[in-house]
């Protein structure tokens, strides 16, 4: 998969179909749209690739808009190279690019640079200054701008549509496995390990603690997780919270691997999140809270 950090096509990858959207969470309607752009370019053997935004439009705009994202840029990459495009194109939303109208937007990126035959997106596309541009705008323009567009139907599961609004409150509810359901896959939390306070250490339950960095805050509280390191991809339990026995200030996600037990300080860990255990809460003493993390490993490893 080559990688364009701007919409300037190699000659190769020009008159091909491109799948756009900003595929937040790439969930099972990310991967209709995808599937069937796909299909296309290799029934009428041209190339395929897709086109995203960086920073997500919505973070951008709105910079109080701090925990948002199901993953992060790198994961979005790399989730779409196991799609096995041949080309991914990186657009920069910034300023500029914002205040582009949504017919300057087929003309100079669609039309001159990626010489686009098919064009698909999803229904609720919107695009151009003020998100003025919609699906009717991309039909408007197929024939000046010589290209076709395509609208590909909603994914519904259980009569509902999959978007990445609806994994988001399944997130921030702690429903982690309808969640991975329609995501095709765990949902993870990729970040480098940082120094706690070690109490987790002080009462032989050391955790690698993480940053919530951009990504949607799930429900507080104790989940079943299996972590990927460098040279090791192994079950444990996780909590993200407060820490309320101990006062905390900040959101951490601290997890502890089972099997694990050298220092992962600086080093980059991937937490998959399982099932859902129990709702974070303040306990008296430690030894109230050590008796709890008992039963929670208990449970976890069922």
């Amino acid at each position: 998969m080559k990688v364009y950090n701007n919409p300037n096509l190699n000659k190769k990858h020009c008159n091909g179909v491109i799948a756009i959207g900003n595929f937040d969470g790439l969930h099972l309607g990310h991967q209709k749209v995808i599937k069937e752009a796909k299909q296309k370019a290799k029934k009428n053997r041209i190339p395929f690739g897709v086109m995203t935004f960086e920073p997500v439009p919505v973070m951008f705009f709105n910079k109080r808009i701090k925990n948002h994202r199901i993953n992060s840029f790198e994961q979005k990459k790399t989730q779409l190279k196991k799609l096995k495009l041949d080309f991914l194109i990186i657009v920069k939303f910034n300023k500029n690019f914002s205040t582009q109208s949504a017919e300057q937007f087929i003309k100079e990126i669609i039309f001159k640079k990626t010489k686009c035959q098919y064009l698909y997106v999803s229904k609720n596309f919107k695009f151009g200054f003020k998100r003025q541009g919609n699906i009717k705008t991309l039909k408007k323009f197929e024939k000046k701008y010589n290209f076709k567009n395509i609208v590909t139907k909603p994914f519904k599961k259980s009569n509902k549509i999959i978007s990445s609004t609806l994994l988001r409150n399944k997130i921030r509810l702690g429903k982690i496995e309808e969640v991975n359901k329609l995501l095709n896959r765990n949902w993870s939390i990729n970040g480098m390990v940082i120094k706690g306070q070690r109490r987790g250490h002080k009462i032989g339950f050391p955790t690698c603690n993480l940053k919530l960095r951009d990504y949607v805050v799930p429900k507080l509280g104790v989940y079943a997780v299996k972590v990927k390191g460098k040279n090791f991809f192994k079950n444990g339990i996780a909590n993200i919270g407060y820490r309320p026995t101990f006062n905390g200030k900040n959101l951490l996600l601290e997890t502890n691997i089972f099997g694990i037990n050298k220092n992962l300080y600086n080093k980059v860990i991937s937490v998959y999140f399982k099932k859902f255990i129990r709702s974070e809460k303040k306990f008296r003493n430690l030894k109230q809270l050590k008796k709890q993390i008992k039963l929670d490993l208990k449970e976890v490893k069922k």
